[in-house]
């Protein structure tokens, strides 16, 4: 495993049968076997060894909120927790010991997305052409998915997580030092040329495998209000959300820059609505919390 050399440019990637231009699926395949892990094959080794040389005050930073975060309505099933004592709950003898008991949505609150988790909707598959039918869904991943193809997160745990150099590019940061103003409970849209602004006020250098975070200040501004005031910060704004451009331009630019994952403390990575290339309203777009 070492960096990757000559890695196409997004408008040279190989045509896949019914998909849109820029299409990698296919790219990271071995060995004549589906790849499962897409642009995190871009941590290698040697990317990972290049990352701890810049490692300076060894000082470490939880990127994770709350499981209940997102208290403000949603479709989704709400965080449930629920503390267990061996004493009363299940009778067993005078041991002091308490259990967490968990139920929750992973998009209630900080989580990475899978390749399984958005679909190209017009054809129902995921990454490669996987499809996943209901049956599948409901039986544990050792029986329907033995020999591990699926590409799900548990293979991002194989693999030993995610360790790279993580760059930040603070937005609101930015933003506060040019004089733009924005709410981030608004349709506030991040452009490519934003971002490049960014890395360039910050002095900030892209190298291959790097690990993208965005800050755009909705996280720790939601974070305080309670469901009722989550609402109603969201409601004010149409429901509207910062984040990144939703266009093929955008893609293009993700994948020339050849970064290994993107994330965000936006609603979604994506500015909320999406809408098309013509500017419509387009409902078959991704709405997932980045975290």
């Amino acid at each position: 495993m070492v960096k990757y050399e000559n890695i196409p440019d997004f408008d040279s990637l190989p045509p896949v049968a019914g998909m849109p231009q820029g299409c990698a699926w296919g790219f990271f395949d071995k060995d004549g076997k589906k790849d499962v892990h897409g642009c995190l094959n871009l941590l290698t080794p040697e990317v990972i060894k290049e990352a701890y040389k810049e490692a300076r005050d060894g000082v470490s930073f939880s990127l994770n909120y709350p499981m209940d975060f997102i208290r403000m309505y949603s479709p989704r099933q709400p965080t449930e927790h629920k503390v267990i004592t061996w004493r009363e709950d299940l009778e067993m003898g005078d041991a002091l010991v308490l259990d967490d008991a968990v139920s929750f949505n992973t998009q209630s609150s900080t989580q990475w997305d899978s390749l399984l988790h958005f679909g190209h909707q017009a054809t129902d598959c995921f990454y490669h052409g996987t499809k996943v039918t209901k049956e599948q869904l409901m039986l544990d991943s050792r029986t329907y998915d033995p020999e591990k193809t699926l590409p799900t997160l548990d293979h991002w745990h194989d693999r030993g997580g995610l360790v790279g150099r993580g760059i930040l590019l603070d937005y609101r940061a930015y933003a506060q030092a040019n004089g733009i103003e924005y709410t981030p409970f608004s349709r506030h849209v991040i452009t490519t040329a934003d971002l490049e602004a960014v890395a360039a006020h910050q002095g900030t250098e892209f190298r291959q495998g790097d690990i993208l975070f965005v800050r755009s200040g909705f996280d720790e501004d939601l974070a305080p209000l309670d469901g009722e005031q989550q609402n109603a910060k969201m409601i004010q704004g149409g429901w509207g959300a910062i984040g990144i451009e939703g266009t093929e331009a955008t893609a293009k630019w993700f994948w020339n820059k050849h970064f290994s994952a993107v994330a965000g403390d936006m609603l979604g990575f994506e500015v909320y609505p999406p809408v098309n290339s013509e500017g419509e309203p387009d409902p078959g777009a991704h709405l997932g919390k980045s975290g």
